[in-house]
């Protein structure tokens, strides 16, 4: 969420800042609001002001044995007005909140304006793999390598899922066990949050109330639309981790990653290049994520971008590092880099990893604050996240990167002590 008093200061230069991400930005009657709201709680506390005052002086009065009645009928008037002043503010606190909310975060001044057409390449890692043979796709190798299981994946869930099996499952959980072992050398803390989250959780993330209905989400009659969804990223659950509370300047930075599926319900037809494993509705991923002071957090951004990109090098998978428009960050993001991989089958790089700061966009809406040494004031942190990594699409750069003529797939050094085996054989 975006601060009231920027607005208030500056609306021209956050006006132009937004409109590198959005097609137009009216802060009249926003302003328009703020300003009566602001001129009614001066009236408003005048008059409970005056009506204390009233309320103190009346027992003495009465003990005094002077008439107070021309007094309790001034103060009928009185608190009849308080009470139209409060709804008002009520009124247009509710306004200003919901038009808040409704804002997407500003962009980074370094970070371009416009859409994916302007997202730009930062540096590139490897080489693109070159086949003297007729290279498969991933949704043959893993047929033939029997791998995973689509068929039966569609059997047990619908559209959009698949399970893994034999070889594929330890390939699947060599991933997952590479990633927890570098994140722990570099001593961020493991977290297995909940996969079921309550709706504040989406609304702290700048998820909700815009996406909500891009989550599966849960009733249990309790007259609500919904009590819980599931969680679509585990920096749902992990920029709840400190909602409402207040750290001390000393904790900071907190370091964390966390495993879990993801459940998301990617509404939209499916592109026939897409199938497979590209895009579905459940995957899994490792999340790492930064609570920073705001003088920290542009290097925090550079140690989450580097952290993604050693993982992709310890694969020895071919990759790119782009940095994205404005456009097409994520609502919450004020600065986003991309980290994607080469699937050949398909021509083009596919994300694995999306590292993004939020500056103090989530911080505002969760209530998340730290308190300086020797100050009484509090700061809103930054939050950031990154995944490290996603495997839906490592997977299948993997077979396709590492495939050989004779169907067979090198399996990454990196992971083999855990899949058992240097290769993946027909």
């Amino acid at each position: 969420m975006l601060d009231i008093n920027l607005i208030r200061e500056e609306p021209e230069k956050v006006r132009q800042a937004l409109l590198k991400r959005m097609e137009e930005v009216d802060f009249t009657e926003l302003l328009s609001w703020d300003r009566e709201r602001r001129s009614l709680l001066v009236e408003d506390e005048s008059l409970k002001a005056k009506r204390n005052k009233v309320s103190a002086m009346v027992p003495v009065l009465k003990k005094e044995g002077r008439d107070v009645q021309e007094l309790l009928d001034e103060m009928k008037s009185v608190s009849e007005k308080i009470k139209e002043y409060d709804a008002r503010i009520g009124e247009l606190d509710a306004k200003i909140k919901d038009f808040l909310e409704r804002l997407p975060n500003i962009p980074a001044d370094d970070v371009l304006p416009g859409g994916k057409e302007n997202n730009r390449v930062v540096r590139l890692w490897g080489q693109k793999p070159e086949f003297s043979f007729k290279a498969r796709n991933h949704v043959d190798l893993v047929k033939t390598l029997n791998l995973v299981d689509y068929e039966r994946g569609v059997k047990l869930a619908g559209n959009g899922f698949w399970l893994y099996k034999g070889d594929g499952a330890k390939l699947e959980w060599a991933l997952l066990n590479y990633f927890v072992e570098e994140h722990l050398k570099d001593g961020y803390e493991f977290i297995l949050p909940p996969h079921l989250l309550l709706y504040q959780c989406g609304y702290t993330a700048g998820q909700f109330p815009k996406f909500l209905n891009d989550v599966f989400y849960i009733s249990q009659d309790s007259g609500k639309e919904y009590d819980q969804f599931l969680l679509p990223t585990a920096e749902t659950a992990l920029v709840n981790l400190f909602r409402d509370e207040i750290l001390d300047e000393k904790e900071l930075p907190k370091k964390y990653f966390a495993y879990t599926p993801c459940y998301r319900k990617e509404a939209g037809s499916y592109r026939a290049e897409e199938r497979g494993m590209i895009r579905g509705h459940q995957f899994n991923k490792v999340e790492m994520f930064q609570f920073a002071r705001p003088e920290d957090s542009e290097r925090a951004l550079e140690e989450l971008v580097e952290k993604a990109e050693r993982l992709m090098q310890g694969l020895g998978l071919h990759y790119r590092v782009s940095k994205l428009a404005a456009g097409d960050c994520s609502a919450s993001m004020a600065k986003t880099y991309d980290i994607e991989v080469w699937i050949p089958s398909m021509n083009d790089y596919k994300e694995v990893s999306s590292a993004s700061n939020a500056n103090d966009y989530q911080a505002r809406r969760g209530n998340i604050r730290f308190r300086r040494k020797d100050s009484k004031k509090t700061e809103f942190l930054h939050t950031l996240n990154a995944s490290g990594l996603a495997t839906s699409r490592l997977f299948p750069a993997i077979l396709e990167q590492f495939q050989k003529e004779d169907g067979s797939v090198t399996v990454p050094r990196v992971l083999r002590k855990w899949v058992g085996k240097d290769e993946l054989k027909p």
